[in-house]
């Protein structure tokens, strides 16, 4: 296991922000990773775990303990099951299953990040998500100190949530077991209105699997989701606020909000949640709150392709990212009384 003093942790994120860490592990085993978790908690050292860190935004100062590194490998493909070790980069497993022939990922084409990280965050894009196809979770649990499988149905998956995401200090993800399905080389049914009209096809139906995966990757390129080394556009940490999900009275202040500062026949976005919820765009508000595409001076902007996304436009620095994300937060908030939230991890910052 390779260990590093002093480490950078700013190349080891997709925004290429964040001061080191007192040590870096890098670990490629899955015996490695549980031997590192167990010195760092024998040493009584704060853990950072680093998957693609796509999904990470790490404060100036660095992480005061110890960072590890899981570049574990390892693909099993037996029938429609597949299992990745955590550390498999997260495009290549999906380009795999579609290549042989099987739906249910096609659409999670083009995030960036490893396969350990889909757990947590139930990683989702373009009506689909990691947890209609994960039935089981390896984990070492830090608080029985030995390895678990966990089932899907147990993984307390919500929108963008899990049970690993509630209690992040317990588990860390070993490997992951998804359930696909083989439906003749199609895609499984479109279910994003916006993928359903490039493909010319009624949401519902299905394609041929490379064609859904395909068109996602098209539709994330033009918005600067696919990372691109010397585009500097693209360099963030995806969509930075998730979809606020409001209860029935929220969203019918949300509405007067929207009605009276932009007219009534502004209709703000609305698609059904769970539990007579309703989950509405956090795009279109952050644009129609004044934050358009492009926004800011500074070395942080909004990107020029998508308003989710803020970008490191080079140079920039930690400090500078979260002091746009306040304004953005802030301004949608005095707009329509909505509170954005951050949808990655904050590693010693807060906004």
């Amino acid at each position: 296991m390779l260990e590093t003093p002093d480490a950078p942790l700013a190349p080891l994120t997709t925004l290429r922000l964040g001061g080191p860490a007192d040590r870096l592990l890098t670990a490629t085993t899955d015996e490695e990773v549980v031997e590192a978790v167990r010195r760092a908690d024998a040493d009584g050292q704060p853990l950072l775990v680093i998957g693609g860190g796509s999904n990470l935004v790490v404060a100036d100062a660095g992480f005061r303990g110890t960072a590890l590194r899981i570049a574990t490998t390892g693909v099993q493909l037996d029938g429609d099951h597949l299992e990745l070790a955590a550390g498999e980069n997260w495009s290549a497993a999906v380009a795999r299953a579609v290549d042989a022939g099987l739906a249910g990922i096609e659409c999670l084409a083009g995030i960036p990040g490893s396969a350990g990280a889909t757990p947590i965050q139930n990683v989702g894009a373009y009506g689909q998500e990691v947890s209609s196809v994960i039935t089981e979770v390896v984990a070492h649990d830090r608080e029985r100190d030995r390895t678990v499988t966990l089932p899907g149905a147990e993984c307390g998956f919500a929108y963008r949530h899990s049970r690993f995401k509630a209690d992040p200090h317990r588990f860390v993800v070993l490997r992951v077991r998804y359930a696909l399905q083989d439906a003749g080389g199609l895609s499984a049914p479109i279910r994003y209105a916006e993928t359903a009209r490039l493909l010319g096809v009624e949401q519902g139906g299905r394609v041929p699997l490379a064609n859904a995966r395909d068109a996602v990757i098209k539709l994330r390129t033009g918005k600067g989701m696919v990372l691109d080394p010397e585009d500097h556009d693209t360099w963030s940490a995806g969509s930075f606020f998730t979809n606020p999900v409001l209860d029935a009275d929220a969203f019918a202040a949300f509405r007067r909000r929207a009605a009276e500062r932009l007219g009534p026949d502004e209709v703000p976005p609305a698609f059904p949640a769970p539990d007579g919820h309703t989950k509405t765009s956090a795009a279109w508000l952050i644009d129609r709150a004044g934050f358009t595409k492009g926004y800011g001076t500074g070395p942080a902007r909004i990107s020029g392709k998508h308003t989710l996304a803020l970008t490191n436009r080079g140079g920039a620095t930690t400090s500078d990212l979260l002091a746009l994300a306040r304004e953005v937060r802030d301004g949608v908030h005095a707009a329509f009384g909505v509170t954005l939230v951050n949808e990655p991890v904050l590693i010693g910052a807060s906004l």
